[in-house]
């Protein structure tokens, strides 16, 4: 991991395995299935459910600074503590987590290399006990980091008139417009496939091998720098659906290879493809 801009932010199963009881790490379990976590979790790691606990219930956008606080202080999380993120797909949705945590300026956030899939693999112990940690104290951020790691519409737009760096990490069916094998697409109530102009399709996956850890540095700059043609200084915008996968390039972006600005778009193509007057791509 050395190789890695801040191999900090990554740890191994093996690492993990030896610091479960800690006191100053609380370990995050975040998937795309919110079912999996009470079939079988790391001994003791909370849940965090991206859409109930992330995400607020009226309004399209995220919780507020106070609820955040009062999330991290009733799952044992305190404003040193170090946040250990782990789930399903390869850590997509670990890695959403960990950047909403981000966005309320969380400073020590790490990602378990391999997740979920690479623990159960290894035979490592899981339980289904749901551990009740003691609740912390956790100050109510100043802000949320909208502006720093999150891009909105009117970014995205302008990113695309400027000819700067737009990533899309999804399929590249997705990429292309063609979604007639896709049945889950319309389920995101998109009206119309395609890609933002000027966008550079990355597949978010490619970051991963099979064993679902990341790839090293040189092979995840041969991608991003030698096929999508991004420099180290880039201002970069990525994007997806609903902003979750695109996160997971976030990571990789920011902590494995160093980018200092690097921004989710988390509206997606489910804002985009219904924009009104948005400017659509098809095509290679």
């Amino acid at each position: 991991m050395s190789s890695y801009a801040h191999p900090e932010a990554l740890v191994t199963t093996d690492w993990l395995a030896g610091h479960l009881n800690d006191s100053d790490i609380r370990i995050v379990e975040s998937n795309e299935d919110v079912l999996l976590y009470s079939t079988g979790h790391i001994p003791g790691a909370v849940h965090i459910d991206w859409r109930s606990d992330l995400q607020d219930q009226t309004v399209r956008d995220y919780i507020s600074p106070a609820a955040f606080a009062e999330l991290a202080a009733k799952n044992g999380i305190g404003r040193d503590t170090t946040v250990v993120f782990y789930g399903d797909k390869s850590n997509w949705w670990a890695c959403y987590a960990l950047w909403a945590f981000r966005l309320f300026g969380h400073p020590n956030v790490k990602i378990l290399d391999g997740g979920r899939d690479k623990w159960i693999a290894e035979g490592r112990p899981t339980t289904r006990e749901v551990p009740g940690p003691a609740p912390a104290e956790y100050p109510v951020p100043p802000k949320r980091y909208d502006d720093e790691i999150r891009a909105f519409f009117d970014d995205a737009l302008a990113q695309s008139r400027g000819r700067k760096p737009l990533i899309d990490v999804r399929s590249p069916g997705e990429f292309v417009g063609d979604v007639t094998h896709m049945p889950e697409y319309p389920q995101e109530g998109v009206l119309r496939g395609g890609h933002v102009p000027g966008a550079k399709s990355v597949p978010w996956k490619r970051a991963v091998k099979d064993d679902a850890t990341f790839k090293s540095a040189d092979d995840l700059r041969a991608i991003y720098e030698g096929e999508a043609g991004l420099k180290p200084g880039d201002d970069v915008i990525a994007y997806c659906r609903i902003g979750e996968r695109s996160s997971h390039t976030w990571f990789v972006l920011t902590y494995l290879l160093g980018y200092e600005k690097v921004r989710n778009y988390d509206g997606s193509w489910t804002e985009w493809g219904n924009k009104v007057l948005a400017p659509i791509a098809k095509g290679a």
